[in-house]
Order: C-alpha cells, then structure tokens, then sequence
C-alpha cells in the first residue's frame, strides 16, 4: 500500500475511536464501569449534599428549640425581616422638634431656677403674717412674692404645655413628661385656690380662713417641688 493510503487508514481510524457510539439496551450491561477514587475520609458521590447558595446560608438564621411541642407544630424560623424589625424595635425613635421647642425650653428651665427661692420667701413671710405679727413691709412682700409666683407659673405653663403638646408624638421620655405635667397642673389648680382662699380684711380673716388658706398653699408649693425635683433626678 502507498504512504499515502496508510495515512488515510490511520487516520479513519482515528477518528473511528474518538466518536462514541451510542450503546443499546441489550449491549449497556457489557460496559465496562469507568474507574473510580475515592480520598479517605470524604464521602462517597452519592451522599455529597448540594451546595446552598452562599446568600441562603449568609442570611437564614434557625433557633433549635428543644423544648416538646404538639404534632404539626413546626420550630420557629428567624427571618431576615423578623431579625430587622426586632432590631428596628429596640432602637429609640428619633423625634425631631422645633427651634421653637427649644427657645421655650430655656425659657422654662431658666424660669425654674426662681422655684424653690421663691417658695421659701413666701413661706417665711406668710408664716410671720400666719402669727399676726407681721408689719406693713412684710404684707406688702407677701403680695410682691404672690405675683412673682404667679408670673413664674404662668410662664412655665405655657411654655411647658406648648412644648408638652409638641412633643406628645415622641415615645421617648413620654412617661416622664407626662408626670411631670400632671402634677405642675394640679400645682397650677392649687395655687389658684390659694388665691381665691386668702383672707379678706385688715385683721387677716378668722383663724380657720387663715390656717386653710396656709395649708392649700403649703401643699401646692410641695407639689411643684416634687415635680422639680422629678425632672431634676429622671434626666
């Protein structure tokens, strides 16, 4: 043969091996198995689990619950929106307010300061005007000292309840400020009732007029105190 028809022959055959055939029914048994290894210690083909997606085993979270449950009922599954929405509850809430809130807040802590001063002048001159024997300069305090409470409890009404009802949508510090509120309102009742109580006269009214009279004030100066001090110490 020519070299020219051993290379065609070498060639078809070749091309003979390269191609696979495709095996039938009858003739797939006779194949022979194609050859294996296995490494030591890894697991056999078949019980290689499939790969989980990198984002499924970053983000599901899966609490065990070993404590005995009812047929059917399944173990509770932590999902990334339950996980952020747990999250989200335990941040506080920001609130943002006005340049009016503050301005009225330095205004009504300022004012706050003539507080507890105040109280302890009247006091002393109500007590010495309680004993009957006060003179004409220690009346004229008294009545200079009731206006300056007045005037002080006004401003801190208004600026406080303003600034209450600005800030009513804020569940930070609600609870505070609700206390704090009630019980500068039930001062605020107390020394109108002061006021409407005191004695009329040159001789300062019966005994009983001046003694109520005293202690409606007394108790509304406690009152607001606490209140004070309440803010003071909860801050």
């Amino acid at each position: 043969m020519a070299p020219r028809g051993y290379f065609v022959a070498f060639a078809f055959l070749l091309c003979s091996i390269g191609v696979p055939v495709p095996a039938s029914a009858s003739s797939e048994a006779e194949l022979s198995p194609i050859p294996t290894w296995t490494l030591a210690g890894a697991l056999p083909s078949d019980e290689v689990a499939a790969p989980i997606p990198r984002s499924v085993h970053a983000w599901q979270v899966t609490f065990i619950d070993n404590a005995p449950r009812p047929p059917g009922d399944s173990i509770p599954t932590a999902t990334p929106l339950s996980l952020g929405a747990a999250i989200a509850e335990q941040r506080p809430t920001a609130f943002v307010y006005s340049e009016g809130y503050n301005t009225r807040r330095k205004i009504h802590m300022i004012a706050s300061y003539a507080t507890i001063p105040l109280f302890v002048a009247q006091y002393l001159v109500g007590q010495d005007l309680y004993d009957g024997g006060a003179s004409e300069s220690a009346k004229s305090a008294h009545g200079a000292l009731t206006v300056g409470i007045a005037t002080l409890f006004a401003v801190n009404t208004v600026t406080g309840g303003w600034n209450w009802w600005e800030a009513r949508k804020d569940p930070n510090g609600r609870t505070r400020r609700m206390v704090h509120s009630l019980m500068m309102f039930g001062a605020d009742l107390g020394f109108v009732a002061t006021g409407a109580l005191a004695p009329d006269g040159d001789e300062g009214g019966s005994a009983s007029d001046k003694s109520l009279h005293r202690n409606v004030a007394i108790t509304s100066m406690s009152v607001a105190v606490a209140s004070y001090v309440y803010m003071l110490v909860s801050r």
